[in-house]
């Protein structure tokens, strides 16, 4: 059973494949980043705000910052679960998801991340208010974060 940092995730499952494995013969630090970007994607898709809805909206929220503890390899073939919380918005230009990656077999937590977006115009690149309709759909897949005393859920372990 996996343990996760905060009630009701989305989850992503994930199988490694031989080309996400690197020299060292596990998963490649950027394959972890890859899944990051499908998994909040994903989430965001089933929230109501797709890809095409970004474009007809010229509004997206754009990687501002990663924060990635990298915990434990994954190797070729291990089913994995990557999940994601909506942690924090500001309902005007930023917003924070959580991640962990667990691994199916054993539990084992192989990786915490948080990710800062900020909304921007896609024509332009510079930053923008989110649209009401963001807020909206957003809205719908917030999450409280559970503060530890050491900084937050990312830092566990």
């Amino acid at each position: 059973m996996l343990q996760w940092d905060l009630d009701n995730p989305y989850t992503l499952d994930i199988t490694v494949q031989p080309e996400d494995i690197d020299g060292l013969g596990h998963a490649n630090n950027t394959v972890y980043v890859s899944w990051l970007e499908r998994c909040a994607w994903q989430h965001s898709s089933s929230l109501g705000l797709g890809v095409e809805d970004y474009r007809t909206l010229d509004r997206a929220m754009a990687v501002f910052r990663h924060e990635i503890d990298y915990l434990r390899a994954a190797y070729e073939g291990d089913d994995l679960v990557m999940a994601t919380w909506i942690v924090h918005w500001d309902k005007k230009l930023r917003m924070t998801r959580h991640f962990q990656l667990c691994r199916v077999s054993d539990g084992a937590t192989l990786l915490r991340a948080r990710t800062t977006f900020v909304c921007i115009e896609v024509s332009t690149g510079k930053p923008k208010r989110m649209p009401p309709v963001f807020i909206e759909v957003y809205a719908k897949g917030m999450t409280e974060d559970k503060p530890d005393g050491n900084g937050g859920a990312l830092n566990r372990e």
